[in-house]
């Protein structure tokens, strides 16, 4: 995701080349967008293999010497290699030319063609594979021992993650189509770049370690010089910087850094509508008044926006005819970066479904979940495709929101009134490209609800959509289920399944729950839910609420015979598995900054614990048959303790009740003694196998 320059102006051929392909050929084009020049990444020096002679192109299939398809990706992470291993086809052992991709990102330009030729492997192909090979032997040690020490460690938080490829085949699509990709990856690429200026860490990568391939990976997989895994986020020597180029303090480019280091800065923040506009930055008025104003996105990063703007109208133009909903709102995006006028492209976008696109995009500022006060939009890309199956689901709960919507409301009680809702369900999209703050170093995200501010989100006509395609790979549904056998009894293994379905209603449920009840604009007391809670507390409510009415909602359609009861059963298990993912991440990042997603899974599995649903049995062993301890489910408790909860938190966001909030964090978040055992329990053994971390490779040739 490192930028590229890319051609405004392309003549397309029959054999159009590939989105990679053609980032490399127009590198030097006078006609190329971009209006500043992403700086040179840091450049490691190359592989002892690669200063080799040549070897005779077409080698069919790589000697690997035995090497696993799992250390080939794992150690062409370490080097900073784009080159996956996808399958092993034929069951050979052995990596052939057909089972090699390589993904967007970690190197600008580079594409399959440099390693795949007509007759098999390239040169440069079999000098990377050699390099591979010698680096599973050993790791070379540094001299200095601190040295030694953070690159160990650098190591150590890549192998906490398992590079896993998405992968999207264009082939088919027409020359349009093809240009039409090009040019949203070409605004993607540029919005990674605006993104790290949103994060404080663009000028970082250029004190990354001449040769330190392990540590440039770090940087592209965690977007940043920090260590983010759990078992290395608080490890002093981690970082990808070596020791005396790494940032000590938080790293961010929407605040001046002296004020963000005040305890109380982002409290203060929010008591000023101007300065915690999602919009703008925080600067000062000048270099020697230090008073602070807000100054909005467009003014301060005027040549990125102006970009991808360009890149976006580019991206318009190229369909022609086809796609009228996908042009409307790529028009409206590109007015909405030079003028942070969001909402004419939210309404263009809220026009799009599945009926009148085959694509799915948006490309904005929107969450504000990673950024220190959890107040300013961050800019993201996320493309796909739309899946068609989300009709059915569509067809299913589309009757039934105005009664989803009472019910919560019956929940909340006074003074939350129902409101009339008018938001779509979710599409369904299988994504090909998330950049931006869509790109998380581990995991994906697998629904949203957007947008998040302005009269689309207030006045319920927002899009949802349920990414389909995450987590199906056989790596990722092999790991699950081994983790599941380490943490469930058998009685409650024997309830779980691998079938995407449980899991895929609860995401369709979880987003459309984001439209219903007091939600983010909601406001009790004359505050909304950020000016009650404070950004962090008012992110992980609004998620609980919409999680737990996931679960809330699968026994409300069981009541209205619209599911089977068998149905919920296996949903709940599988959201629980859920919930075990999360809370092995940790509460809180290395910066003490609220992991919301692991608060409220946390949350879930105390309430769900303390009312008899969910129970851990010390003496009992695991479903692998190994473990000793595990978790029963009582599926019959479910439905009322679910209900309880349900009731709990829109209560609490109904009537803006910061001091109940907060005890709900203190007895299952903060929690010392038995509780905590538990909750590392399930961090030790959800942590034996790595996380998925997410690449992308789109292909049009």
């Amino acid at each position: 995701m490192m930028s590229t320059r890319w051609c405004r102006k392309l003549t397309i051929s029959s054999a159009l080349a590939s989105v990679a392909l053609l980032a490399a050929a127009c590198g030097n084009s006078p006609d190329a967008a971009a209006p500043t020049p992403p700086p040179p990444p840091a450049t490691p020096a190359k592989p002892a293999a690669e200063a080799q002679p040549p070897v005779a192109p077409g080698v069919p299939t790589a000697n690997l010497e035995k090497l696993s398809r799992g250390d080939f990706n794992r150690v062409a992470a370490e080097l900073a290699l784009p080159l996956f291993w996808t399958e092993d086809t034929n069951k050979n052992g052995a990596l052939d030319a057909g089972e090699l991709a390589v993904y967007w990102g970690l190197v600008p330009g580079a594409s399959l063609a440099e390693y795949v030729g007509k007759d098999g492997f390239t040169p440069k192909a079999v000098a990377a594979f050699d390099a591979i090979v010698a680096q599973a032997k050993g790791a070379p040690a540094g001299g200095d021992p601190k040295e030694a020490a953070r690159r160990a460690a650098v190591r150590k938080e890549l192998a906490q993650g398992r590079i896993t490829l998405v992968s999207t085949d264009l082939r088919n699509a027409s020359d349009e189509e093809k240009l039409f990709v090009a040019h949203v990856t070409r605004a993607a690429e540029m919005i990674e770049r605006l993104y790290a200026k949103q994060e404080g860490t663009l000028d970082l990568a250029k004190k990354l370690a001449p040769g330190d391939t392990a540590s440039k990976s770090l940087f592209f997989r965690n977007q940043g010089p920090k260590c983010e895994a759990p078992l290395t986020q608080a490890d002093p020597a981690c970082s990808a910087l070596p020791t005396d180029a790494a940032p000590k303090g938080k790293l961010s480019g929407l605040y001046p850094e002296e004020l963000l280091a005040k305890p109380t800065f982002c409290d203060d923040l929010k008591k000023d509508k101007k300065l915690s506009d999602p919009f703008t930055v925080v600067v000062f008025e000048t270099p020697a008044k230090r008073t602070i104003k807000a100054a909005p996105y467009h003014e301060i990063w005027k040549a990125d926006v102006e970009g991808i703007a360009g890149e976006l109208r580019a991206a318009a133009s190229s369909l022609g005819q086809k796609e009228p909903a996908l042009r409307a709102y790529l028009e409206a995006a590109a007015t909405a970066f030079v003028t942070d006028e969001w909402w004419p492209a939210d309404e263009a976008w809220a026009k799009m479904d599945a009926k009148n696109s085959k694509y799915y995009l948006r490309v904005a500022a929107d969450e504000v979940y990673h950024e220190p006060c959890s107040t300013k939009a961050l800019y993201h890309v996320s493309f796909g495709l739309i899946n068609q199956g989300s009709l059915k689901w569509q067809s299913k709960l589309d009757p039934l929101k105005t009664e989803m919507e009472k019910a919560l409301a019956d929940l909340a009680g006074p003074p939350y009134k129902a409101r009339e809702v008018s938001f779509k369900l979710p599409d369904f999209a299988d994504i090909a490209l998330n950049a931006g703050d869509s790109r998380p170093p581990h995991g994906a995200t697998i629904g949203q609800s957007l947008p998040n501010f302005g009269p689309v989100a207030n006045e319920g006509r927002g899009r949802t959509v349920a990414m389909t395609n995450f987590y199906t790979d056989p790596d990722s549904i092999e790991a699950l289920k081994g983790t599941t056998e380490s943490l469930f009894c058998k009685d409650t293994m024997a309830k779980y399944t691998t079938d995407r379905e449980p899991q895929l209603m609860s995401t369709v449920l979880h987003e459309a729950a984001h439209n219903l009840g007091p939600a983010h604009q909601y406001k009790a007391n004359g505050k909304d839910d950020r000016e009650a809670f404070g950004g962090p507390l008012a992110s992980t409510l609004e998620e609980l609420k919409a999680q737990t009415s996931a679960l809330y909602f699968t026994d409300w359609l069981v009541a209205k015979k619209e599911i089977t009861p068998e149905q919920a059963e296996k949903a709940h298990v599988r959201d629980v598995v859920w919930g075990f993912g999360h809370i092995s991440r940790g509460m809180y990042d290395g910066e003490h900054h609220p992991r919301n997603y692991s608060q409220l899974a946390a949350i879930q599995l105390g309430w769900l614990m303390k009312n008899g649903a969910v129970s851990w049995k010390a003496g009992e062993t695991a479903a692998n048959g190994t473990d000793k301890g595990c978790f029963s489910i009582a599926l019959d408790k479910f439905p009322a303790a679910t209900k309880s909860l349900m009731t709990e938190v829109a209560q609490i966001k109904g009537r803006g009740d910061k001091a109940r909030a907060e005890k709900l964090v203190k007895e299952f978040v903060d929690v010392t003694g038995d509780k905590k055992k538990v909750l590392d329990v399930i961090t030790e053994r959800v942590l034996r196998a790595p996380k998925p971390s997410f690449v992308y490779s789109i292909r049009t040739n």
